[in-house]
């Protein structure tokens, strides 16, 4: 769906992220009750969906949120789309913290402790595999923690065909997934993992629901 919005009609790659980033930033504003004193934590992957979790970061901030952005990947890694959120909160300032290896793992735990609100960016719908290194230690991180979370797109660590879990599984409060929901949301450990789920819709155009891939 993704690949024919922007092949097919020209919507180029980062409106689809920021209108997905936008959507999970309502989420998250209210599961912390609208506060602006509200502590959230935004930890992202190396991936598009962790570019969703900059504009989930960049729009809390402008409701007067102080979100602290954990990235599990080295700064320089970033690529398309994600890098381009992520050099805008560089310039405005955020709090941000690169955890590149286990080694800087310590650097997320008092963050993680203590949030109020926990947004998962880490892996989206592409993963495969069972999950590894500092995403594994993130995620179990998250669960231990036992604060509020929610998921963007899919729970990271969760098939999105299957709902099986790869290894380790955030728990979310609530998934919000663009576009359709994933079949693994509704499969296996899907609906445990992912507690509620929100659908939004990121302006792909209503013909590519319609339209059979001939490809």
């Amino acid at each position: 769906m993704d690949r024919r919005a922007i092949e097919d009609f020209g919507i180029p790659g980062i409106i689809l992220m920021e209108n997905a980033g936008r959507a999970a930033a309502e989420e998250t504003w209210r599961l912390a009750g609208s506060d602006p004193s509200a502590r959230v934590v935004v930890l992202c992957g190396k991936g598009n969906n962790g570019g969703d979790g900059y504009v989930v970061a960049r729009h809390l901030f402008n409701r007067g949120m102080n979100p602290t952005v954990l990235v599990f990947s080295p700064l320089g890694e970033i690529s398309g789309d994600a890098a381009i959120n992520l050099a805008i909160i560089l310039k405005m300032d955020l709090q941000i913290e690169e955890v590149a290896s286990e080694d800087d793992l310590d650097k997320a735990q008092a963050p993680v402790s203590s949030a109020d609100v926990l947004v998962d960016a880490l892996l989206g719908t592409g993963v495969s595999g069972e999950v590894r290194g500092p995403l594994r230690s993130a995620i179990e991180m998250i669960n231990r923690a036992r604060k509020r979370v929610v998921s963007v797109d899919i729970p990271s660590g969760l098939d999105a065909n299957t709902g099986e879990i790869l290894g380790a599984c955030v728990k979310a409060d609530v998934t919000v997934t663009f576009a359709a929901a994933k079949i693994g949301l509704s499969r296996g450990s899907g609906p445990e993992r992912a507690g509620p789920v929100v659908t939004a819709e990121i302006s792909i155009p209503r013909q590519v629901f319609e339209k059979k891939d001939e490809r």
